[in-house]
């Protein structure tokens, strides 16, 4: 991982543990020829701002220089990788997945104020390839890009409906006590998170329910999660079915 890529993932970590002052949101769209997008965006300019105030003259340069290095179009996590020379392996499938990983920054007077990352029109295929490259790159992705889709179904597993990718990629970046503590910090510093599953075509119908799931119009639902309830093992919900079915037009 690239050292410009290193920085974005640990301001969109950063951007996550505080969302009083950065605003995200995250989308999957389930195309008609069976794969699928995953978007997220975070909006950074307040809490940039915050940072940079608070953050000595003498440290600005080893804190923020990198982020010129940032892209501001979309470029692939082979490209970026390409571009420093540290690309790691040749693996016909790895390259193919890094390849289809994109990154970008949003950047107002060489200030960032915005991040985004994408996985474009993945299948199947390219979500079990995904698995094994996250176990080294640890990228907080949301578990219900799992979900299987065959271009008109989606069979959701609410299993899924967890934030583990997130806590393993906080665990992987923090000190030993730190990991310790990070059930605690979830609680603390997630104030709201959603998911909206988006498709090509209208929703004909939908079986199976959860109290976090809600349609929200013809073509969407949205994953809103109850933090209090995620991290609270005596809680039970209304609605709570392991699998939920939505099928298309």
């Amino acid at each position: 991982m690239t050292l410009a890529m290193k920085k974005m993932i640990v301001l969109f970590l950063i951007g996550l543990f505080t969302l009083q002052s950065c605003s995200v949101s995250s989308e999957i769209t389930y195309h008609k020829d069976s794969s699928s997008t995953f978007v997220t965006d975070i909006d950074t300019r307040e809490f940039m701002s915050e940072m940079q105030a608070m953050t000595p003259d003498s440290l600005k340069q080893k804190e923020f220089g990198e982020i010129d290095k940032l892209p501001t179009v979309w470029t692939s996590l082979y490209d970026l990788e390409k571009r420093e020379g540290k690309i790691k392996t040749q693996h016909p499938d790895t390259v193919r997945i890094m390849k289809k990983i994109f990154m970008k920054s949003k950047q107002d007077d060489r200030k960032l104020v915005g991040l985004s990352f994408k996985m474009d029109h993945f299948t199947a295929d390219d979500h079990q390839v995904l698995k094994n490259y996250n176990k080294r790159e640890k990228l907080p992705l949301d578990q219900n890009i799992y979900n299987a889709w065959d271009g008109k179904t989606l069979t959701i597993d609410t299993e899924n409906f967890n934030l583990r990718n997130i806590e393993e990629t906080l665990r992987s970046k923090s000190s030993k006590e730190g990991t310790e503590k990070i059930e605690g910090m979830m609680m603390m510093f997630f104030k709201e998170i959603g998911t909206t599953l988006k498709f090509d075509h209208k929703i004909r119908t939908i079986t199976g329910k959860h109290d976090w799931l809600k349609q929200t119009d013809e073509y969407s639902v949205k994953i809103d999660y109850d933090l209090k309830t995620l991290y609270d093992k005596e809680a039970k919900l209304k609605n709570a079915d392991k699998k939920i079915v939505i099928t298309t037009e």
